[in-house]
């Protein structure tokens, strides 16, 4: 720091104002800020100085973005910042929940929106139609190279890992590679389980969609009783929801697990005696679990995304749908997913 901290605005009086932006337009600072929580009450305000030490006053029109007390399938919007484009145009990129049912209840995290931003005659930003958002809103033409669509599927071919892939916390050396078995992930388990705050052999991607069908082929042959491998829904070491397969009494099972605070059940098993395809289909206010083993296929279990949510579980980031390994003695036997798919159902709604 340079000098001595300053107050320069206390907001329009929300609770917990945080995360200021300050902006230099037409020679004008514009100061953003959140305000009201990240909860249902969130919201964006401004104000604006000729000095950057202020006195700022604040915008007659705040706030500039805010869902609250709104029938609106985005809510808590707030945490914005603005940006022009190449062309010209001005948007807003921002936080927003897409709750479910009632009462509201998020399993999806904080989510990044983006909106289109008009300046009104006298000089101040208003992100959307009035401060509020849409789903699917109309937009300026917008030109330049288009984002590339994520693949259905991810065969494990190449030698690094996507971008949309991500750990959970800073991986044990050897626990993953893609050059053990070329054209498989392997996970080799490690006695970090799930249920601890630890970094579990887990790779995995966050859950976008309320409706989306998730799949993975694996090869495993477990040892002993102490290991397993298979997929999770996983909010957080207290929350999940794994299908496993594991040895139980001598034979390789496949059993769905349920892990929701201080409960925890094991219980919907099946056979598996070869490779696997292991299903998890999501929708809004459930997960489906099921199993797929050459022509056969057994739905085992069904999930409330609910019990995952943020309002029951805590967090901010919503969920990850992993592939796991798990193993209590030091010779874990390799887990190999030879594909993972990740199926939007409908990708205008959800």
């Amino acid at each position: 720091m340079l000098t001595e901290s300053r107050l320069l605005w206390k907001g329009t009086g929300g609770a917990h104002p945080e995360a200021p932006h300050l902006y230099k337009i037409n020679g004008l600072y514009y100061l953003m800020i959140a305000e009201g929580g990240t909860e249902y009450g969130h919201m964006v305000t401004i104000a604006r100085s000729s000095d950057p030490n202020g006195p700022y006053d604040s915008c007659p029109y705040n706030p500039i973005l805010s869902h609250r007390s709104l029938n609106n399938s985005i809510q808590a919007t707030g945490h914005a910042d603005l940006i022009q484009a190449h062309d010209g145009s001005w948007w807003a990129v921002f936080l927003g929940l897409r709750p479910v049912s009632y009462p509201k209840r998020h399993h999806l995290g904080r989510e990044t929106f983006l909106a289109p931003v008009t300046w009104t005659d006298d000089g101040w930003p208003i992100i959307g139609n009035g401060g509020r958002v849409e789903s699917i809103m109309d937009c300026p033409a917008f030109t330049g190279n288009p984002w590339p669509l994520q693949a259905t599927r991810d065969d494990f071919e190449e030698t690094t890992l996507g971008l949309d892939w991500t750990f959970l916390r800073n991986p044990e050396p050897g626990s993953w590679s893609l050059h053990e078995n070329p054209g498989n992930l392997t996970l080799c388990g490690t006695k970090v389980s799930l249920d601890t705050a630890g970094a579990p052999a887990f790779v995995g991607r966050r859950l976008r969609h309320l409706s989306c069908n998730i799949s993975a082929l694996l090869h495993f042959e477990p040892k002993h009783e102490g290991e397993e491998a298979g997929l999770t829904v996983f909010m957080n070491e207290r929350y999940h929801y794994d299908l496993a397969v594991k040895l139980k009494e001598g034979r390789k099972m496949i059993v769905f697990r349920r892990t929701v605070g201080s409960m925890r059940t094991e219980s919907a098993q099946v056979c598996a005696p070869g490779t696997v395809v292991l299903k998890i289909e999501a929708r809004p206010e459930w997960f489906g679990f099921s199993v797929q083993q050459d022509q056969s296929h057994v739905e085992l279990a069904t999930g409330e995304t609910h019990l995952l949510s943020t309002e029951v579980a805590g967090g901010f980031t919503g969920i990850f749908i992993a592939m796991y390994a798990v193993c209590d003695t030091e010779q874990s036997s390799p887990a190999l997913f030879d594909w993972f798919d990740y199926a939007p159902v409908d990708c205008c709604n959800g």
